[in-house]
């Protein structure tokens, strides 16, 4: 069986969850929620949106692991460094 074909459906699949997600995330800044466990909800939505990406529209699913670290340890340093700041702003 060809993979190719099932792409596009594959590729529309997670273009969805993308868009569920940042609906998500849209709903909680409009609701004005706030606190450390909002913040930390969000920026694990941010996470999970972005290895979806590099996964699924960069292509990196299917390329050496190592690729594949660099992109995951790049994101988590992102999302660590955005939560270290939420955290120290709070002090």
């Amino acid at each position: 069986m060809n993979t190719t074909t099932h792409y596009p459906a594959a590729a529309t699949r997670i273009w969805l969850v993308l868009v569920v997600l940042t609906m998500l995330t849209w709903a909680v800044g409009e609701s004005h929620l706030g606190g450390p466990a909002i913040v930390a909800l969000v920026l694990a939505t941010a996470f999970v949106k972005g290895q979806l990406v590099i996964e699924a529209f960069m292509g990196l699913r299917q390329v050496r692991a190592v690729w594949r670290i660099i992109m995951f340890a790049y994101l988590l340093l992102v999302c660590a460094l955005i939560g270290l700041g939420y955290a120290v702003g709070l002090q």
